[in-house]
């Protein structure tokens, strides 16, 4: 018996090749009307303005006339700094350096970078004091909310310990109440002094004292530049003096890790401007200040301070009280003898 491989059909079945293709045309049609009907995807909200849009800056645009307003919204990075972020130090492997330095995209952006870098005008900070003696913003009227508040970054750099070993500011700023005065040259140290100095703002250092250890004042030097911070480097011995042994751990050299995008979140808009910030327990930003004190800045400080000092004392009251070391022995070694019974 021979098989064939042909499907068997009447030889009166003839196949009509228009209306195949009539058929597909149909079917091609609908599909493509219902994907021309589909609903395109409503376009993302605009952006809200910053609070620190207009400011002025060392790059782009310039601007002839400014006038600081009080931060409206909280300003910072949206998730919590960690220990080991933005030290700076290259950790790439030489396989990983080359596939960098081949990678065209990469090469774009690290383009970009250094064009921007190039374009900005060295005297461009220098006009900008001209301006409120550089203020880029005015302190906000009160704390901003904890759910909303906004995280500070975390820095690395050397204190003024003898050790001489770099550091990260995140373990020192946590769960304690912290005034942190940020500044790149002597001229914007002094504007920071006007807010937290011994001098210029007594009582906010009696709070400090009286607090008990929950609040403390940092102080965050960048310099950026490699003959500064020689410079820095010879004068420490002078700083010790001048700080007290209890205060050498939290004077920070930063040299680099501070990116463009960490000084807009956080506000360095002015490398020549001293800026200071009050952050809770949770190193989130609560309050913040640019260049010398003005108006009843000091005050606002002051009171937020005391504010956030309350805020963690009820918090580590509702803490739950770790065991003794001699009671947690105690109930392992009960354990056997209670399941043996």
């Amino acid at each position: 018996m021979i098989r064939s491989r042909r499907p068997i059909r009447p030889a009166s079945i003839k196949f009509d090749s228009a209306a195949c293709l009539l058929c597909q045309w149909r079917a091609f049609s609908a599909s493509y009307r219902r994907l021309a009907e589909k609903e395109t995807p409503a376009p993302p909200p605009p952006k809200a303005p910053g609070p620190l849009d207009e400011a002025p800056r060392s790059y782009g645009k310039a601007v002839s006339e400014f006038t600081p307003k009080p931060l409206s919204r909280p300003i910072g990075l949206p998730n919590p700094p960690r220990p080991g972020e933005n030290t700076g130090i290259d950790a790439r492997t030489w396989k990983q350096r080359r596939d960098d330095f081949v990678d065209y995209d990469k090469h774009l952006i690290r383009r970009k970078q250094l064009t921007k870098k190039i374009s900005t005008p060295y005297f461009r900070e220098w006009s900008n004091m001209r301006m409120h003696k550089g203020k880029s913003f005015l302190a906000p009227p009160g704390l901003f909310k904890a759910e909303l508040a906004l995280y500070f970054p975390n820095f690395y750099g050397q204190t003024l310990l003898k050790d001489k070993i770099p550091r990260d500011t995140t373990p020192l700023l946590e769960d304690k109440i912290s005034v942190v005065s940020v500044f790149s040259s002597q001229w914007a140290e002094n504007q920071a002094a006007t807010f937290a100095s011994q001098k210029n703002n007594p009582e906010l250092h009696e709070v400090v004292k009286n607090s008990g250890g929950l609040a403390q004042l940092v102080q965050i030097n960048v310099e950026e530049n490699a003959l500064k911070a020689m410079i820095v480097r010879l004068f420490m011995s002078s700083l010790r003096k001048k700080l007290g042994p209890d205060n050498w751990g939290r004077y920070f050299l930063v040299r680099k890790g501070i990116s463009e995008e960490i000084r807009d979140a956080v506000g360095l808009l002015n490398s020549k401007v001293g800026y200071t910030y009050l952050l809770d327990g949770e190193c989130r930003i609560r309050w913040a200040g640019s260049g010398p004190s003005e108006g009843d800045e000091k005050e606002g400080l002051v009171k937020g301070t005391r504010r956030l000092i309350k805020e963690l004392e009820i918090q580590r009251m509702e803490r739950p009280t770790p065991l003794p070391q001699k009671q947690i022995l105690e109930g392992r070694s009960q354990k056997p003898a209670a399941s043996a019974a």
